[in-house]
């Protein structure tokens, strides 16, 4: 299995996807193995993917994200390492909900910030937040990416494979310079981790951020929450979905568009219908 992982992963690199996509597709080819007590999958077919795929719904009780992320994996261990491609045409998908994603009020952002412990996790929080970056985008900032003269970000392509430039916000540049008198930096990585040559892990963000909503008295949450944070703001500030696609960097506009359903102020402004019945209650607020 070994030279196999090695060649589905030479295969995802010439296809250009992340090395996070590709960790992961190698992860879910070998949970298939070892689900299957190592059988080389070269001498497996369609029905034992069947088979894993229902232990992961059935037994596991997996999201239908998590189990199209390992269909769409072992979909292409076949078709493109393995060349099985025509067997695998039909592999199905799970229909995946619509859930609305969490979105702070901007009280909590600052409860949030305010309980960072250092400046630097403070300028990382003010990232997702006040320019709605990816945490893998925030990882990947490099100090020649603030450009304070044009106050902009210049943002790596990253999970779509978009580069872009997103406002920097007077108050983030501030944080920015702040950050960068105390911690001094020698580049080009903005957040350097412990290891030299290295940056701040995904891992370490999420962990500063959890617990500094505990000590905010709110709900644990990630970066990503920040980022639909301050989507779900812009919006109800005004933005239209197409500037708020590109800020994003999203894709499509129907990754955009979910945030529609979570502007409450949005559906402040609407009138019920039964506001206009002529009822006693109706009249009393007409």
């Amino acid at each position: 299995m070994a030279m196999l992982e090695d060649r589905m992963r030479e295969d995802l690199e010439l296809r250009g996807l992340r090395p996070n996509t590709i960790t992961a597709y190698v992860r879910c080819a070998r949970r298939f193995v070892a689900y299957h007590g190592g059988r080389p999958p070269g001498r497996m077919g369609a029905e034992e993917v069947r088979q894993f795929l229902l232990h992961l719904v059935r037994e596991k009780k997996s999201s239908a994200s998590t189990v199209n992320v390992h269909a769409a994996a072992i979909t292409f261990l076949y078709g493109v390492t393995l060349g099985r491609a025509e067997e695998f045409k039909t592999l199905p998908r799970m229909k995946k909900p619509l859930l609305l994603p969490k979105v702070l009020s901007g009280t909590d952002v600052e409860k949030l910030i305010a309980a960072l412990p250092s400046t630097k996790h403070r300028v990382i929080g003010m990232l997702a937040y006040g320019a709605g970056l990816r945490v893998s985008e925030i990882v990947g900032l490099e100090i020649g990416d603030i450009d304070a003269k044009r106050m902009v970000i210049h943002v790596r392509p990253s999970k779509c494979g978009r580069e872009r430039y997103i406002m920097l916000s007077p108050v983030l540049l501030q944080a920015l310079r702040a950050y960068w008198k105390a911690a001094r930096p020698t580049g080009p990585q903005l957040f350097p981790g412990s290891a030299p040559g290295k940056v701040i892990t995904r891992s370490a963000i999420h962990h500063a951020l959890r617990s500094a909503s505990r000590r905010a008295g709110i709900t644990p949450i990630g970066p990503h929450v920040l980022r639909h944070s301050f989507a779900t703001h812009m919006l109800e500030s005004g933005t239209d979905l197409r500037t708020l696609q590109v800020l994003l960097g999203h894709g499509s506009i129907r990754s955009t568009v979910g945030y529609v359903h979570v502007t409450t102020a949005r559906l402040q402004s609407l009138r019920s219908p039964l506001d206009e019945l002529g009822t006693p209650e109706g009249r009393r607020h007409g």
